[in-house]
């Protein structure tokens, strides 16, 4: 009877020892959705150094301990975090000045133009537009432009270098308006408003410029999208 007794308590300890570990398995693996679905709205990333990074899907007014971009852009304190905003706000500035420039460039190509075709011979200049009315099909494409009492303005294609620039400053524009795009899509209320700030200012200094007149290449408004 006692070897029977005993028998039986070590395979009763055995089996409890052998189920305990996967009861506590599952028991952790049905409480992690839980845990999972309550922090979809506002996560917290350790960042090795005993601080939290504060990262939201939602829309969120974060200050302190709250990144952008990458780990290194971690808010630590207020003065950081007001440095910030006005780095947003110079950011979004310097697109409107890309824009400018771009619309500026094309008006120094379309100028250069203009001055080389009044330097040459006034059969040279007839015979040309002549051509290049016919060839491109007259004012269908706009190789022709009628403006009244000025006369005729033809269209020209930039050389490579010249379009190479053209197609850098675009590059420029495209990169900060997506890398502005990345800080928006942050849902952070002050960092938005600095955005709007941003193109506010921008607008308001790079594109004060007179209304009028010819309407050239780099006279085109382009409307406001967010990429560039």
């Amino acid at each position: 009877m006692d070897m029977s007794s005993m028998s039986t308590s070590a395979t009763g300890v055995d089996m409890s020892m052998s189920m305990s570990p996967s009861t506590s398995a599952t028991g952790t693996a049905a409480g992690a959705p839980a845990t999972t679905s309550s922090s979809m709205g506002g996560m917290d990333m350790g960042m090795g150094g005993g601080s939290s990074c504060k990262i939201s899907m939602l829309w969120n007014w974060y200050t302190v301990d709250a990144c952008f971009v990458s780990r290194s852009w971690h808010i630590t304190s207020g003065g950081m975090f007001a440095g910030s905003c006005i780095g947003v706000i110079l950011l979004v500035c310097s697109l409107e000045l890309l824009r400018r420039l771009g619309k500026e460039y094309d008006r120094y190509l379309v100028r250069q133009f203009e001055r080389q075709s009044s330097e040459r011979t006034p059969t040279e200049s007839s015979d040309e537009a002549f051509n290049a009315t016919h060839h491109a099909g007259g004012a269908k494409d706009g190789a022709v432009t009628v403006t009244g009492s000025i006369g005729q303005r033809r269209t020209f294609k930039p050389n490579v270098l010249q379009q190479f620039i053209r197609a850098l400053l675009h590059m420029l524009q495209f990169g900060v308006a997506y890398f502005i795009m990345l800080l928006a899509m942050y849902y952070n209320g002050y960092i938005i408003i600095c955005i709007l700030i941003g193109a506010l200012i921008g607008s308001f200094i790079f594109n004060w410029e007179t209304l009028g007149g010819w309407s050239g290449p780099g006279d085109v408004k382009d409307p406001t999208v967010c990429c560039g």
